[in-house]
């Protein structure tokens, strides 16, 4: 990174600043985000009731939008204003108010500001009821500030790109030698847009993989990119369904990076405790150095979840006790220990001849795959088979008005259960993501205990990537294959689990749970786009790491300041219109962009945050 893409960062800064101003909205004193109106008109000689569920809610009751009072026998047809849903297709239903039967029903996606009218009329015979949906004003485009956004993203990357291969011609290097001095000049040359340097500074040290004498730079670049991604939607993504967590079942943008931050800490242990091992660090100082790190995570985290610090004493009575770097600071003692316990102080030079060469980097660890498999099925038992009070045993759904209303206060089965047994209702997590769609009425904690399992699961698959690149250091095809192969596989144990479905499956994908199928679907996918970092950073350096490899380097700072600095100037400001999406977007691209700026200038300082 350069002067040059300081100023087109700025250059961005400012574009998507003007974006708030210049996007067009419908200004409504109504109206807010994901929001449409609907006026019912009813021109038959009945009440009518109306109901709504979202396509979205699985196995959801209909619930009571209001009453449309019948039109008088001899007067006009009787109006009733409504808001509705924009970010999923709603089924409106119409009963009868004298028997509650059903009369019409219309499935349809509103956009977002739009207005519309359903029209209730008699047919040829009086029992034949028809309902037809009119649009009277178009909605808004709310996906165009993406797009423009996404455009701007691109003309940055390409400008950096086409600068990176300019600066490096004859002509342009001796300009620049004329015009600047020469350290300056030999600087912007050698910048960190061309061929990376190692770093050599003290506190790296124990996280330098000793096998292969430099830091994977892949590695950093991918943590780095999910960690922005985390930051974009931790402060609100535009305000856009699809960058916030899903209500229950299925997948969204901002459940993918928690996840792979989990992965990538598995496969920078192994290289890690590798390294240190083979410099010679006793393992009872390695393990005092886990214990430490784990209980700095834990304490952060709960600091960070409570921010009430500000006005006072924690109080106890309502500290919410899980959270995201609790959950790393657990799944980090666990599986470092593990591979702390069987990791070799040499690594074992196998010939390509023998039997079980292929599979060597899983044999040589067999202890610690017979601990997690052990671990995994502590959690299907307690899953499937722990009895949980006035809930069906084995119960994975919302709750609330989910599953036709019948298990209400089910949230989550056994995962909510034993939290709410082990830590009490006031210590997890308020506002669970069910509330949105499912209506679920218990509190519930997507870092609970139960789930902690399936993330030790998860950085035990990144351990295993870690130990490919160990076993098979500088053999890149062996590397890139074994990637692939483990991202393959299990795809397929996702798909067997899902049945390819989003709600109909053994075990559905389920961020708020960690389900095991979770767990599958986000290891095949963080293997995959493990191949294409390594591939274009590590292999063929077509791509330096930029920008994301800077917040990589310095994760716990940029995840640890973006919570606390959350609410304030330049991250949060108050906004001409706080129901757009286009100002809501220009806002958290604006706060995502300084904390990559701020990682960047701490990198060039070599100021690093290390736990």
């Amino acid at each position: 990174m350069t002067e040059l893409d300081i100023c087109a960062i700025c250059l961005f800064l400012s574009i998507v600043a003007l974006l708030s101003a210049s996007h067009p909205h419908r200004k409504t004193s109504v109206l807010k985000m994901d929001e449409a109106s609907l006026s019912v008109t009813n021109e038959i000689e009945n009440d009518m009731m109306l109901y709504v569920v979202s396509d979205h809610c699985y196995k959801c009751l209909p619930q009571l939008l209001g009453i449309i009072p019948a039109r008088p026998a001899s007067g006009t047809p009787t109006t009733v204003g409504f808001v509705v849903g924009t970010q999923h297709a709603l089924t409106l239903q119409l009963n009868s108010t004298s028997a509650n039967l059903e009369q019409c029903n219309v499935n349809f996606h509103f956009g977002e500001q739009g207005n519309y009218s359903l029209w209730v009329k008699n047919l040829n015979e009086p029992s034949l009821v028809s309902c037809s949906m009119i649009t009277d004003s178009e909605p808004i485009n709310s996906y165009l500030p993406i797009l423009f956004a996404f455009l701007v993203f691109a003309l940055l990357a390409a400008l950096s790109a086409v600068w990176n291969t300019v600066k490096r011609l004859d002509v342009v290097t001796n300009l620049l030698l004329c015009l600047g001095s020469t350290v300056e000049t030999e600087r912007l040359i050698n910048s960190e847009l061309g061929t990376p340097n190692r770093l050599v500074d003290a506190s790296m040290e124990s996280i330098i993989p000793a096998t292969t004498g430099r830091r994977l730079r892949s590695l950093d670049t991918f943590r780095g990119l999910a960690l922005v991604i985390m930051v974009f939607v931790n402060y609100g993504g535009g305000h856009y369904w699809f960058f916030r967590h899903e209500s229950w079942n299925g997948l969204t943008v901002a459940d993918l990076v928690f996840p792979w931050f989990v992965f990538i800490m598995g496969t920078s242990i192994g290289l890690s405790l590798s390294g240190s091992l083979r410099s010679g660090v006793k393992r009872t100082h390695l393990l005092w150095k886990i214990f430490w790190r784990s209980l700095q995570l834990f304490l952060i985290g709960v600091i960070i979840v409570n921010p009430n610090y500000c006005q006072g004493p924690l109080s106890w009575d309502s500290l919410r006790i899980p959270g995201v770097l609790q959950r790393l600071g657990f799944t980090y003692l666990i599986v470092a220990i593990l591979d702390l316990v069987v990791a070799r102080d040499r690594l074992t030079n196998l010939s390509s001849e023998t039997c079980w060469y292929s599979v060597h980097d899983v044999c040589l660890y067999w202890p610690t795959w017979l601990f997690v498999i052990a671990f995994e099925t502590i959690w299907l038992c307690l899953t499937f088979l722990l009895p949980v009070p006035d809930c069906p045993t084995g119960y994975l759904g919302p709750g609330g008005i989910g599953d036709f209303g019948q298990y209400q206060n089910c949230t989550g089965g056994a995962a909510g259960y034993i939290d709410r047994w082990l830590l009490g209702n006031n210590h997890i997590y308020q506002m669970p993501s069910s509330r949105v769609v499912y209506q679920s009425v218990m509190p519930f904690d997507p870092e609970g205990v139960l789930g902690s399992i399936n993330s030790v699961l998860m950085a035990f698959l990144g351990l295993q990537a870690g130990k490919i690149l160990l076993h098979y250091r500088d053999q890149h095809r062996q590397i890139i294959t074994r990637f692939l192969i483990w991202g393959f596989i299990l795809g397929i144990i996702s798909a067997v689990l899902t049945k390819c479905s989003r709600n109909d499956g053994f075990i559905p994908v389920n961020k708020n749970l960690w389900s095991l199928s979770y767990v599958t679907t986000l290891s095949c996918l963080a293997f995959v786009a493990l191949v294409v970092f390594y591939y274009l950073v590590d292999v063929k350096k077509w791509w330096s790491g930029t920008p994301f490899f800077y917040p990589g380097m310095n994760s716990i700072l940029v995840y640890v300041g973006h919570e606390v600095f959350e609410e304030y100037f330049p991250f949060r400001w108050k906004m001409a219109n706080n129901q757009s999406h286009a100002e809501h977007l220009a806002q958290n691209l604006v706060a995502t962009s300084i904390w990559v700026i701020i990682a960047y200038l701490l990198y060039r300082k070599k100021i690093f945050w290390k736990i």
